[in-house]
């Protein structure tokens, strides 16, 4: 319980920061005293990031126009509007759509010794494409009143026999999943990669279905024993409105796979220029801003996402889950797998 107060006094500090950045400078209405500006089309819906645009404009001048929406939908956009598009910047969820804005032509590289400096190398495209800004940690969650902590280990071990009608995770076109099978075929080979996909739907609980918050729900009503989950997600959950998510949220542990080998799966949110933008220094300019101190410290705080930046201040909520080995795979060479990935996730039967 000191933990949940902990978070919420933080979450509650985050609101308060969010509400006066808002009054200080507008992030999704143009104003007619602002001479720059740089457009935004992004997938990410926190009002925490509304409040870090308004940070930039209020430091810079520069105003943030935003179009939001689904991933595919502004990448199929962006496609459609060619060369007439007003967008500057595309930032979205995992590097697997990341690579996909790149590989339909729709990014310019960058060159940042900013960028180059707070993200490190395999958190970036390396010819300068796209960058990560956030880091999110594919981890197992569980029933603490089902599960002992003892009976976990790696990624491999929920293709056990005794896991067999106990795992809760989404369908195959979740693109969280199409990158974590990825990174099994960089790490193990795709027939590796293939026959891990095949045990965990032999063991699943239920058809995959819902989102990471779905699966936590899951667990409560007692549907399955452990999920396949983003951490960040039980951060959002303990900090809810609905008290019944703070419920559900309060009954798991969490627990990161493959520390004695390969390390935990990790993924991001980042974002790349869009090739031909109008205002591509503005968009450079806030893609810094957005790896710096305060706009990275914001992530941890009121999204409980890990920070790529080094010595970025991190929440109560991240830091009670303790330190962990991470993966060390290239993001961009999981962007690459992604084709691969779904193949072997629908020749697996994964729904």
């Amino acid at each position: 319980m000191k933990l949940f107060r902990t978070i919420m006094a933080l979450a509650a500090t985050a609101a308060i920061f969010s509400g006066c950045a808002a009054r200080g400078a507008a992030a999704t209405a143009p104003t007619e005293t602002a001479d720059e500006a740089v457009n935004l089309y992004t997938d990410r819906h926190y009002d925490s990031d509304d409040a870090i645009y308004a940070a930039f404009t209020e430091a810079t001048g520069i105003k943030v126009n935003i179009v939001k929406g689904k991933s595919d939908e502004l990448i199929e956009r962006l496609k459609t509007e060619g060369e007439d598009t007003e967008a500057d910047l595309f930032i979205t969820a995992d590097a697997g759509r990341l690579y996909r804005a790149q590989e339909a032509g729709l990014l310019q590289t960058t060159e940042s010794r900013v960028l180059e400096s707070n993200i490190p190398d395999n958190l970036r495209e390396p010819d300068g494409y796209w960058f990560g800004l956030t880091k999110r940690a594919r981890v197992i969650v569980y029933a603490r009143d089902r599960v002992d902590e003892s009976e976990l280990s790696t990624y491999e071990d929920l293709t056990d026999q005794k896991w067999k009608g106990r795992i809760l995770v989404r369908g195959a076109d979740s693109v969280y999943n199409q990158t974590l099978i990825a990174s099994f075929i960089e790490l193990e080979g795709a027939d590796k990669a293939k026959e891990w996909a095949e045990g965990i739907v032999a063991n699943l609980a239920r058809d995959p279905k819902g989102g990471d918050r779905d699966q936590a729900k899951a667990i409560a009503a007692g549907e399955g024993d452990i999920a396949i989950m983003n951490t960040y997600y039980l951060g959002l959950m303990l900090t809810s409105a609905d008290p019944e998510e703070r419920k559900v949220a309060e009954g798991l542990g969490v627990f990161f796979p493959d520390q004695e080998g390969n390390g935990t799966h990790i993924n991001i949110s980042g974002g790349g220029v869009i090739k031909g933008a109008k205002n591509a220094e503005n968009a450079v300019k806030l893609l810094e801003f957005l790896s710096g101190e305060k706009a990275q410290s914001s992530y941890a705080q009121t999204n409980f996402e890990f920070p790529v930046l080094e010595g970025a201040e991190s929440s109560e909520f991240l830091l009670s889950l303790g330190e962990f080995r991470e993966q060390e795979l290239s993001l961009s060479s999981l962007g690459a797998a992604n084709a691969e990935a779904v193949r072997i996730l629908t020749e697996a039967g994964w729904k």
